[in-house]
């Protein structure tokens, strides 16, 4: 069976939180005054008191609102796929299966998380939102969360991918969102930045610390993040809930989950579900692939540190290479951060989730085999999980050994077409951060005890 489809009555109607089942919890969020864990009163500021909930309770199942549910409905379940191309253009044993998260409206599996969050700033008679985005994607989800529901949104766009990725950019205006490069001019973050470098590229954090400032000088405004927080990777795992499902009705099931990583939502989203097993005794690899030019779980130090660049988020302990550390401009804009999700960082820190860092030339010329195999131009982050998939099932060849791999297509790459013009015409080159750059931004993180 090439495409494997649920039908809209078997949509989850509840998340999956794997707090309640981790060995080890990751230690709490840190007020940056006191260095003491954060309550949530500091939390109120800028989230809904319904998210700050889901970012603490360690209960198992958490009930999908039905308002949410009803637009889940319009584009999940997504379909599972078999890759019976990729398996022939490898010549492989191996059953390679991939969760298709591009059938959303906005293109990626953001949607999962920005139609909730919306919802509950919503119930909270928040009027408008501001975030960072990466690659555009999580700005385009919420983009359109925020015109299904109401609200206004204000878009901090790192600056080297509003460059690259204008369509992104209109995407999000298409449905109402104010889009701005970062650094800015809006904020006295970024206004400080951009006197220092008036040419810099930007950052995941920097935009972050646009946001959130945005957020915490605006009454009427909250803060919303695509990635890291525990809520947002609770959201995501309708992602791994369908699979599992769709795996059952093949009689199969997965030796090996593997998903791009930046901050660790689409990662979290299929995965956890199965880290339950893997807790529980099942044999099970989880893979994160990261980019070698952002190498934040090979590289980087299980710290705590703050979560954006100008100090404004609580320390968060996760692998990071630190809040200064500024990646170069490459096409998986999505996967530019310098830290890691908490649950994440704790569970590869604990040995349930592995780590790869790859070379973007490599990630492309995988991305062009899936296409050209499958049929379906992924997004530069996907192609990460599709490059160590494709790896994975060649090992499964030279050992003779039949092996079943499951990835997650967390995003299409039909707005990335710069990107594949970029590699086409070999302009796309390699960047391995230099080590004594990685331990330059180390030493300016945090000294908590």
């Amino acid at each position: 069976m090439r495409r494997i489809l649920l039908s809209e009555k078997d949509l989850p109607r509840q998340w999956y939180n794997i707090q309640a089942d981790m060995p080890k919890l990751p230690p709490p969020p840190l007020n940056p005054k006191t260095k003491k864990p954060i309550s949530p009163d500091d939390l109120k500021i800028i989230f809904p008191v319904s998210l700050i909930e889901q970012e603490v309770t360690t209960e198992r199942w958490i009930d999908i609102p039905q308002e949410v549910l009803d637009i889940y409905a319009s584009f999940r379940p997504t379909p599972l796929y078999r890759a019976i191309g990729l398996e022939k253009a490898l010549k492989t044993p191996a059953r390679i299966y991939f969760k298709h998260e591009g059938f959303g409206p906005a293109g990626s599996h953001k949607t999962n998380t920005s139609i909730p969050q919306a919802y509950y700033n919503k119930i909270e008679g928040i009027k408008r939102i501001a975030t960072e985005t990466g690659a555009g994607q999580w700005g385009s989800a919420l983009a359109l969360a925020g015109a299904l529901m109401g609200i206004e949104i204000t878009v901090y766009m790192v600056r080297v991918s509003y460059d690259q990725k204008p369509y992104r950019r209109i995407m999000m205006e298409t449905w109402g969102a104010q889009v701005y490069p970062s650094p800015s001019d809006k904020t006295e973050s970024g206004r400080r930045i951009l006197h220092e470098n008036p040419d810099h590229p930007g950052t995941l954090g920097i935009a972050i610390s646009e946001a959130v400032e945005d957020a915490a000088t605006h009454k009427d405004t909250n803060y919303a993040l695509g990635s890291v927080l525990n809520h947002v990777l609770l959201h995501q795992t309708i992602i791994g809930v369908e699979c599992k499902k769709q795996l059952e009705i093949v009689g199969d099931y997965p030796d090996i989950v593997i998903g791009c990583c930046g901050g660790g939502s689409n990662l979290g989203g299929i995965s956890f579900p199965f880290l339950y097993d893997k807790i529980h005794g099942k044999d099970l690899r989880v893979i994160a692939v990261e980019p070698s030019s952002c190498p934040t779980l090979t590289k980087g130090e299980f710290r705590y540190d703050y979560g954006d660049t100008a100090g404004f988020t609580p320390f968060l302990m996760m692998y990071t290479l630190g809040h200064d550390f500024v990646p170069p401009g490459i096409h998986a804009g999505g996967l530019r951060y310098h830290g890691d999700a908490p649950l994440i960082s704790q569970l590869y820190h604990d040995g349930l989730i592995e780590a790869q860092a790859v070379g973007q030339t490599s990630v492309f010329e995988s991305a062009m085999l899936f296409a050209r195999s499958e049929g379906i131009i992924p997004a530069p982050e996907s192609a990460h999980a599709i490059k160590v998939a494709i790896d994975e099932a060649l090992k499964a060849k030279e050992e003779g050994k039949e092996r079943v791999i499951l990835f997650n297509l967390s995003g299409i790459g039909f707005l990335d077409l710069p990107s594949y013009e970029a590699y086409l015409s070999g302009r796309l080159s390699d960047f391995e951060y230099p080590d004594e750059k990685i331990k330059e931004a180390l030493r300016k993180l945090p000294e908590i005890f």
